[in-house]
């Protein structure tokens, strides 16, 4: 009976723990994801209710030479935009939630939803923080569509500001990450600290130096040869560190 409880008291506290971090603020709804329809002939049919499309970008995916997308799209909960001025942040900071979708064209001149991601462009609620897929922010993100590939750049401006650029590869019905490229400076003594991962090539390259001179240091690493992680695997883009074991 005790380890019953035990067990019960355990999970109570992993699952409050997992609500405080989707919702900092309990004044802000927790996110409610609408499920995407699965086929449609516009990129508006993907937007469900209480939804907008922010942003699109169109190109070739999957390499059958049809225009593919990439969907962000954003809740438009009015709930959701904060006054934080209390907080030292504007007037109106929108905390809606983001799906990321990609819509693959078929032959019947339609789309068919291929991923959709709650976790990569995680939800923000911190008023002094950059909007990570602000294009005008300190450290601009976005997302786009090159080479054949999807390409997600988060950035961010608080204590360091930076970018961190996730470059993935349609393939086995999943997008895997192939690469992964990152910024980091320290606002406060210009330290600089640069990764770039090439998954397909096991090369991992490490650069230390400072924004005041262009002595840098850099050092390669050999990762071992795993599977490739998909977006899923990734998570919170903010949050991911490559490991070189």
């Amino acid at each position: 009976m005790q380890n019953a409880i035990a067990a019960v008291l355990v999970s109570l506290f992993y699952l409050s723990a997992a609500a405080m971090a989707q919702n900092s603020d309990p004044a802000i709804p927790l996110p409610n994801y609408p499920t995407l329809a699965r086929h449609a002939q516009t990129f508006e049919e993907f937007v469900p209710a209480g939804w907008r499309l922010e942003s699109q970008k169109a190109g070739d995916l999957n390499g059958d030479g049809r225009a593919d997308a990439v969907l962000v799209l954003r809740g438009s909960d009015p709930r959701n935009v904060i006054d934080a001025r209390g907080q030292g942040g504007p007037q109106a900071v929108d905390t809606n939630p983001r799906i990321l979708a990609v819509v693959l064209a078929n032959a019947a001149a339609g789309y068919d939803l291929a991923l959709e991601n709650h976790t990569l462009i995680a939800r923000t609620d911190d008023p002094s923080a950059q909007d990570p897929l602000d294009p005008n922010g300190v450290q601009a993100g976005g997302v786009d569509i090159k080479r054949g590939t999807l390409q997600v750049t988060l950035g961010y401006f608080g204590g360091d500001m930076g970018r961190k650029v996730y470059t993935f590869r349609f393939q086995s019905g999943h997008f895997a990450l192939i690469g992964y490229d990152s910024l980091d400076v320290q606002r406060s003594s210009g330290a600089m600290e640069q990764v770039s991962v090439n998954y397909a090539t096991h090369r991992m390259k490490h650069s230390t130096g400072s924004i005041s001179d262009d002595a840098n240091k850099a050092a390669w690493t050999s990762l071992p040869g795993k599977p490739l992680l998909t977006m899923e695997q990734v998570g919170d883009g903010l949050d991911f560190e490559p490991s070189p074991n």
